[in-house]
Formats: C-alpha cells, structure tokens, sequence
C-alpha cells in the first residue's frame, strides 16, 4: 500500500526548536483580552502581513483583535510567527493594545494520518463502512482522545493566544464518523466530544482559563442534542455560503447550498435559526460570530489574482444589528487576500475596513 499524503509531524527534536522558537511571542501575553463590549476583529492569513501596517489599520478602525489563520498546515504559520516580520508583527500588535488569536484548522496535524497504517481504529468509519483517515477521526476512540488532546497542548504552546481563546477547529467541511459508535451522533456532537477532550486537557496542561472554540459551520451547523459542552467551550457560528448581497435576516435571500449540502440551510434567514438554536446550548456571552464581509479570497473563489472586494455596509451593519439582537458580543471577520498585492491591483481598502470597525461600534 502507497502511503497517502500527510501533514508532517514535529519529532521531539523540532518540537523543542519550535517551542524555543515561539518564546520570542511570549510577551505579548500582557496584552489583555478584549474588553467586555466584545471581539472586533479580522482574520487574516499569515502572507496578507504583506501588507505590512494591518497592525495600524485595524487600530485606526477600532478593531481590538487579529486572528491569525492556518487553513492546511500549522508549520506554515508557525515558521511565520517565528521569523523576524512574525516578531515585528506580534510586536506592534502589542505596542497598539491589538489581542492576537490562532484560528486553525487543526485536526489533521493533531492526528497525522500516518498513524492510520498503526492504528486505523483511530479514524472514520465512512459511508462505504471502511476505516479511511481522509479526515477528521473517531471521537469515540479513547486513544485517538488522547493523542489528538496531547497535540493540542502542545500545539497550544506554541501558538499562544493573548485572549485564552483556543480554536483548534476540525477539518474543513469534512465528514465525521459512521461506525456503530458514531453513528447515531451527529456531526455537530462528534466533533464537540473531541472538543471536551481538548478543552479538559488545555486547562490542566496549559491554561486554567482556556477556551475552546465549537465552531458551527458546514457540517457541524446543528446545534448538537447528545453531548454538552464542557466548561470552558463556546460557540463560533460561521454562514459561510450565505447570500451576502441581502442581510442574514432575509428569508427571501437563498444561499449557495448544493444539492449535496442540505446541512445549510435554504435562506439566510436560516442560518439565524440555527445560530439560535446553538445559542441555547452554549449560550450567548461567549459566542462568536466569525463572518466573511471582507473576505476577498472567498468572493475570489480562493484563487489568485484576488478579486475587488464587494464591500456591501448596509449588509454589514443589519447583519450586526441582527446579532446583537442575539446577545452575540464577539464578532469578527475573514479579510483574506487583502495583502500587498490587493492594494496593487484594487487600491486601498481601509475605507471598508475604517466602515466595518464603525458598523461593529454602531
């Protein structure tokens, strides 16, 4: 058997290295979380710090948050926030009062496929009812809890949140597990069973005060039933294939669901059902909603040469409006692709960011 691609995993000699590496961050954790009203921030790719003064303009915007986003690899990210432009990135972000967060599509470095030709009990029972560690793995398998909880500690070590918000999320709109354990659990509910295990050994190992991130998206949108989150989990709610010409409240307004995708719902005003519904499960004070208003690398289709962001303000401030109505303090967006070479090409875009920091301030 030809073994399948796989994430690298860190052996103990680079995981040390980067340990080290990361110390250089390790000041900004004086920087205090964001303050009560609430996150208002942006999610950006390590390579959008091309351009070079996010820092400045999410300051001058009154934003109060960065994320930082790792979409495939977390060495990818690591490498940046250990180089010299990372140093001076977390480094300014500090100096502006700016909380720095990682948001990363984690599990496939938390539980290296590889392992799969150890152990394929640790992975998904797919719909055919074969192992197959294409994705996500088998949350009611105690050794894969354990190894993925043990990644996640150390992971969390090396990308530290100045917020004691952690979001190690599941791969990305993948399937979850079919076997006869599973099978009965939503999607939604497995990956929240791997999620408590996290949580638990972040605030033993880590943190006291650790958070974790459930997020609601693609397959895991329904609110889970079976399983409650443990303390320290809270919701991160993102309507990915929205119609972002119409506010969220919109019944009328259908969303690019396929045919294949009957987890979303029909109509934007959909998605606000189901935010509900997950607000009684994990409640609204800690909430997330994590948006795509400046999201260039979606409306680019997530191909390069990024496109002119359809920036809608109206859109944005009744879709604030909305959440609010929800009790939703922290919210935040995607601003992918708005980098060095956005500017290049579609001029400057502060004036939608300035006017998405004024509508989250509204």
């Amino acid at each position: 058997m030809s073994p399948l691609p796989a994430n690298h995993c860190l052996n103990r000699r680079e995981f040390l290295a980067t340990v080290s590496l990361a110390a250089a961050a390790l000041p900004l954790r004086g920087v205090p979380a964001p303050p009560r009203g609430g996150t208002r921030g942006v999610v950006l790719y390590p390579f959008d710090l091309s351009l070079r003064d996010w820092p400045a303009r999410c300051a001058k915007a009154g934003l109060n948050t960065i994320g930082l986003h790792a979409a495939r690899r977390l060495d990818v990210l690591r490498d940046f926030i250990t180089s010299a432009d990372g140093r001076r990135f977390l480094s300014e972000c500090r100096t502006l009062r700016l909380a720095v967060e990682y948001e990363l599509h984690a599990m496939g470095e938390l539980l290296s496929r590889e392992l799969y030709y150890k152990d394929p009990s640790l992975f998904r029972v797919d719909d055919r009812g074969k192992r197959n560690p294409d994705a996500n793995c088998c949350p009611h398998s105690a050794a894969a809890l354990d190894i993925i909880a043990a990644k996640a500690v150390a992971w969390a070590k090396v990308f530290a949140p100045t917020t004691h918000r952690y979001f190690h999320w599941p791969d990305d709109g993948a399937q979850w597990c079919r076997c006869g354990k599973c099978r009965d659990f939503s999607a939604s509910e497995q990956a929240l069973l791997v999620e408590n295990h996290i949580v638990k050994a972040l605030r033993r190992d880590v943190d006291p005060r650790a958070q974790l991130s459930h997020i609601s998206y693609h397959h895991t949108l329904a609110a889970p039933a079976r399983v409650k989150p443990e303390t320290g989990i809270f919701l991160e709610f993102a309507p990915i294939a929205r119609d972002y010409t119409r506010p969220i409240s919109d019944r009328e307004a259908k969303t690019r669901r396929s045919a294949n995708q009957t987890f979303e719902p029909a109509t934007n005003g959909g998605y606000l059902d189901i935010l509900e519904a997950n607000l009684k499960v994990f409640g609204a004070d800690t909430a997330q909603v994590l948006e795509y208003w400046l999201d260039v690398s979606m409306f680019s289709r997530w191909t390069r040469p990024a496109q002119k962001l359809p920036w809608n303000e109206a859109v944005c401030r009744a879709d604030i409006a909305a959440y609010r109505a929800l009790g939703v303090r922290h919210i935040t967006t995607f601003a992918t692709f708005i980098d060095a070479d956005y500017v290049k090409l579609h001029g400057d875009p502060q004036p939608a960011i300035e006017a998405y920091g004024a509508a989250l301030q509204q």
